[in-house]
């Protein structure tokens, strides 16, 4: 690990991705009110909320009087209809979130920000993702398993659900929830020697 910094998430997927680019990271949660804002656009609340997180986190550095390493934050929304989908608030809510997406694309939004004392930098992944169709057992026995809870879109790409996209456009690891590519890019910014 030759460069570390602060990760403003607890998202176990977050932290694998990055320990795959060599980036070492302590966890430092941000708390930010996560609505949408009215006629606010998709990728705007993404960036919006990324650029929060992370400022959020550099300020409680400084009042702490911490160390200022780079605070990384990331968000990630599903948006179909030009709608944004959340996290499933129960089980009937992932299946109806996951009725609506079945046989069709939607779009991914995933932002990074990448702060310092000085600066708060953005950068934007949007991925088109196409999904099987889907039958009420299909959607029932991937209820079961647990996976949809605490997921944008109520499905993870790295897991059971992997078996319903039908395709892709864009970034794999964008659709995880940490777009590896603008990543590297942000983090190259603040001093991180990456191939």
């Amino acid at each position: 690990m030759n460069f570390k910094i602060y990760l403003a998430s607890r998202s176990p997927r977050r932290g694998e991705l990055l320990g795959q680019i060599g980036i070492g990271f302590d966890v430092l949660p941000s708390d930010v009110d996560e609505s949408v804002l009215p006629d606010e656009a998709p990728e705007h609340y993404v960036m919006r909320l990324a650029k929060e997180k992370a400022s959020v986190c550099v300020q409680r550095l400084i009042e702490q009087d911490l160390p200022v390493l780079p605070v990384l934050a990331a968000d990630t929304t599903v948006c179909i209809d030009g709608m944004i989908i959340g996290k499933p608030e129960d089980d009937a809510d992932a299946a109806a979130m996951l009725r609506r997406m079945s046989d069709r694309w939607h779009v991914v939004h995933t932002a990074v920000a990448v702060a310092d004392r000085d600066r708060v930098v953005v950068a934007l992944s949007s991925t088109q993702v196409e999904l099987a169709p889907l039958s009420d057992t299909d959607i029932a026995a991937y209820i079961a398993s647990g996976e949809p809870r605490d997921k944008a879109g109520s499905y993870g790409i790295q897991g059971l659900a992997g078996t319903f996209i039908r395709r892709i456009e864009g970034s794999y690891s964008g659709v995880m929830g940490l777009p590896v590519y603008e990543t590297a890019q942000l983090l190259k910014q603040f001093g991180a020697v990456l191939p």
